[in-house]
Parts: structure tokens; sequence; C-alpha cells
């Protein structure tokens, strides 16, 4: 049986190299088509939530003389942490997966991955999704699945001026252009969106980032729930990146309709001289009390906060306070 094989771009540190990804049973999840019917799109939305893993596949990762080899855990997910010697110049570089199909056999799959080590510099920027640069009505439940169902990746919105923000934030503190700060992706999405995410951001042309997304679903009932329930795996994932890049001064984006301001909280108490700014959207008419609140809170730990209603806003907040 011919596994399916989906590698996630990885990051790197001076130390340590993290790649991820699944193995499937025998199809990954598609690269959308854009020029499908909304009907058409709707089922290549559900096909992403009717995939099957593979638990206890042998998979190994390959970059230069490293050959280093892990099996999948029972969700057919594989993390490996690696090690290694010597340098490795920043920017973006290629490796290979491989997924071995059967155990002591010859037959195998490989697939091309590739890991970012972020040039040396001042800033990381860790941002959320929905709501935040993706228009989703995550308050309205029954909006947000209509507008996953009947909008293709190329028909969803962004916020005005969002992809402006980012673009400013990637350079932030940067004289030399050919250089980025170091950009990541943290949402409650599902794995099961890796590609509709990717296309979508590559479509609007936001900074190249690395995503880090919940775990994947593999039925039609997780559908319903699908960026919804538990928020803490966000709050782990931004603590592993904080303590993975501990030089950074990170850049932390959400906003205030689900648990963003909260986690942000948390993490600004844990790490105070690692969080320089905490960016908040405004999804409702008003401001929310609590989250004005918190935001107070952690100006008093020295975190610049902008709790703001239009990406123009941020924008001139991060060439005053960030420049």
């Amino acid at each position: 049986m011919a596994f399916g094989l989906k590698v996630y771009r990885g990051y790197a540190n001076e130390r340590k190299i993290m790649v991820f990804g699944h193995v499937f049973e025998k199809d990954t999840p598609d690269v959308f088509k854009l020029n499908k019917k909304w009907y058409q799109h709707a089922w290549q939305v559900l096909r992403m939530f009717r995939i099957k893993t593979e638990s206890n596949a042998s998979v190994v990762f390959k970059y230069k003389n490293l050959e280093v080899k892990t099996k999948t855990l029972d969700d057919g997910h594989f993390r490996m942490m690696i090690s290694y010697e010597g340098d490795i110049e920043p920017g973006w570089h290629k490796f290979t997966m491989e997924v071995l199909e059967e155990e002591n056999s010859h037959e195998s799959h490989e697939e091309e991955g590739e890991f970012v080590k972020p040039f040396p510099g001042e800033y990381g920027v860790i941002s959320d999704i929905d709501d935040t640069f993706l228009v989703s009505h995550s308050g309205n439940i029954f909006k947000k699945l209509y507008v996953m169902l009947t909008r293709n990746v190329n028909k969803r919105k962004v916020f005005e001026k969002v992809v402006e923000h980012y673009r400013l934030l990637n350079q932030i503190g940067r004289k030399d252009h050919s250089k980025n700060n170091a950009f990541f992706y943290v949402s409650s999405s599902e794995w099961n969106l890796y590609n509709f995410i990717i296309q979508f951001t590559e479509i609007h042309q936001f900074p190249k980032a690395v995503l880090k997304l919940k775990d994947i679903k593999s039925g039609l009932r997780d559908f319903l729930g699908s960026g919804g329930g538990d928020h803490n795996h966000k709050f782990y994932k931004i603590r592993h990146l904080v303590e993975f890049y501990p030089e950074l001064h990170f850049i932390l984006l959400g906003d205030d309709s689900q648990q963003d301001p909260y986690i942000y909280r948390d993490i600004s108490k844990i790490f105070p001289k690692n969080i320089s700014t905490i960016y908040i959207r405004q999804t409702k008419r008003k401001k929310s009390k609590k989250v004005k609140s918190m935001l107070s809170e952690m100006n008093e730990l020295g975190v610049k906060t902008c709790y703001f209603k239009h990406s123009s806003t941020a924008m001139e907040h991060s060439n005053n306070k960030l420049s």
C-alpha cells in the first residue's frame, strides 16, 4: 500500500532543526483548485476532513550528511527535533523526507521540504490567522462554516491594509531589505487546512512563514468544530517558539474574538523580556473592557500594545514604536 506523505515548513536555530508532517494511509490533502464551482469547492473542503492517517510509519529525514529515522505518532504525525554540528546559513533550506512503505522494505516515497533559519536580528513575529488577517467570522459558527464551504481560497477576504502591515513587520528594524524577520502563523485551524492557508498567503503575498496548527482531524463530525474547542495548544506552541529563539523579541498579533489576548497575556508574564509588542484586532462593535484591562497589565511590564480596528492604525503604531 502506497502511503501519502505531507511535509510542512520547518525551522532551525544554532543547534537544532525542527521538522514535522503527516503520513496518510493513501492520499494527502489536495491543493485547492481555484476554478471550481462553490459546491465542488465544498467537496474539496470536506475531503480534507475525511483523510486517514498512518500510525507508527517509518520516516527518514535527510539533509546534507544528516540522516535521522523516526516513526509517526498515533495520529500519523511526525515531529523531529534534530541536533546538528557545524554552521547553517540563515535563510530557507531544502531537505528530503522519506516514508518507508513497510519495515525492512526497499519501497519508499520521498517528498521535499524546507526549513528556515532566521537571519540575525531583533524581532520575530507570531500571528494568529482567523479574524487576525483572514476574515473568518469566528464568533459566528454558522457563518464561518458557510464561508469556508462556499468561498474558494482566491475568494476569501483579508482585512484592509493587513498585508502592508505584515510586510512592514517583516522588515522592521532591518537596514538590509534582502533579509527578513522570522515569521510564524500559529492558529487553531487544523493541519487539514495547511494547503488552504499556504495558498491563501501566497495569493495575497503575505510574508513566507512557518505554520503551527492544531491536531489533524479525520471525520466529517470534526469539521463542524473546526477552529474551535480548546486553544491551549496555541499557548504551548508560542511558548516553544519563544524558548527556541531566546535572542528574539517577539511581536504577537491576534484578535479579540476568542482567546488570543489571554494567551498573549500569559506568555508576556512568563517571558517579560522576550515579548516586544502585542497587536489585538477589534472584531466586535465595541472594544472589550477585559481586553483593554489586560493590555494595560502588559504595559506595566514594558510590553507595547495596540488594540485596533483598522490595520492602518497598527501600521502607524509600528512605524512610531518599533522603527
